[in-house]
């Protein structure tokens, strides 16, 4: 198994210190192992895809937009 560092900001630290009963590095070694399932569904899904960059540039900033729109609204 590899090891990795972690850089996290001190309240975090402190935070997690205060439940030092749970195994930290199984909750990143889980977490990473759910992102790295969900961006392989992604890459999937894009391989079957007939849309070019531009199109998902386009489509990505139509959502941005909708999305910004609707928080500006609450």
């Amino acid at each position: 198994m590899v090891n990795m560092t972690l850089a996290l900001p001190e309240d975090i630290h402190s935070k997690m210190k205060h439940f030092s009963e749970i195994k930290w590095t199984e909750v990143a070694r889980k977490a990473i192992e759910n992102k790295l399932k969900d961006l392989e569904v992604l890459e999937k899904i894009a391989s079957k895809s007939k849309l070019t960059q531009k199109d998902m540039e386009e489509l990505g900033k139509k959502i941005k937009m909708a999305a910004s729109k609707r928080f500006m609204e609450q």
